[in-house]
């Protein structure tokens, strides 16, 4: 009954902002690291960004490192990815998903992670 709902996505013009946000129920939402992948059309799943269960710990691809913001609500269940800047070339589909990986830096691979949303589509157009 794990369940990652993602919302927020939408169509933003070039250097604009958006906001995602996804939703846990089914699990101790603490006891997981959440992450924030993309995937654009023709192209694989790539790592965006990562945070550790304490809202601390966070890790960045370097294509959005100083643009986007990851941050979780433990009270809340919820994980955000506060985007800013957007270019062109951040068009995708966001997915948020959840590791069991308790240890070390946030996960940055597809397959550390165990639950996945259904995604949400970013599209920034000039």
């Amino acid at each position: 009954q794990v369940q990652l709902v993602e919302s927020g996505g939408g169509l933003v013009q070039v250097g604009g902002s958006l906001r995602l946000s996804c939703a846990a129920s089914g699990l101790s939402f603490s006891d997981y690291a959440m992450g924030w992948f993309r995937q654009a059309p023709g192209k694989a799943r790539e790592f965006v960004a990562a945070v550790l269960w304490n809202d601390v710990t966070t890790y960045y691809a370097d294509s959005v490192k100083g643009r986007f913001t990851i941050s979780r609500d433990n009270t809340q269940n919820t994980v955000a990815l506060q985007m800013s800047s957007l270019k062109p070339e951040d068009t995708a589909v966001y997915y948020c998903a959840a590791s069991r990986r308790r240890l070390g830096l946030p996960p940055r691979g597809v397959h550390e992670y165990d639950y996945w949303g259904q995604g949400t589509q970013v599209t920034v157009s000039s």
